[in-house]
């Protein structure tokens, strides 16, 4: 009986662009309970490092905050049968205005799996060729491009600033335990 979970029905309470909401009749044995879960179709990151080991980050604009923040490129995998290696590649290209010769995964993630279905596709991408960013919307045309260093970004995340955490995953990822007090 332990691991006897069945959802029993589900009712989409919120539909938009990005993700919806569903209230979930989950069975475990013989009680019932409901969970409302964000159903998502997925994401895609990158770690985008040029030629002299600079960072590419965006500082852009997040209604969710009402502020600007600090984030790795990034976006959902909105288009039909779309490849997560081929959303990275749109994501760099629209946001970053770059394209990479040498792409790696890093691996794949559930963002917050109490609450919402979606998993982060995150990759490295070196070896730029650069060729202008088309941003899409107003939040990613008011944004702006940035190359750190990794100790620029080590003092960004412990700084007060609103930080992308897939940023501080993908840097340990790469850079090993970076962020670990000295």
């Amino acid at each position: 009986m332990k691991d006897d979970f069945q959802v029993v029905s589900s009712e989409v309470l919120l539909t938009s662009y990005v993700f919806n909401v569903e209230r979930r009749l989950i069975r475990h044995g013989d009680a019932t309970f409901e969970r409302d879960v964000a159903t998502h179709r997925g994401a895609v990151a990158i770690l985008v490092i040029n030629d002299r080991e600079q960072v590419g980050l965006l500082r852009q604009y997040r209604a969710t905050f009402d502020r600007f923040g600090w984030e790795v490129p990034a976006g959902i995998c909105d288009v039909d049968d779309e490849a997560p290696l081929a959303a990275a590649q749109r994501e760099l290209e629209e946001e970053m205005g770059c394209q990479a010769r040498t792409w790696r995964l890093l691996g794949r993630f559930a963002v917050s799996p109490g609450w919402t279905t979606q998993v982060m596709t995150i990759f490295e991408a070196r070896d730029l060729t650069f060729t202008g960013r088309t941003p899409i919307g107003p939040e990613e045309s008011a944004s702006s491009v940035h190359w750190l260093t990794k100790d620029q970004i080590r003092e960004l995340v412990f700084s007060e600033e609103i930080v992308d955490s897939t940023l501080t995953m993908m840097m340990n990822r790469v850079y090993g335990t970076l962020f670990d007090p000295a």
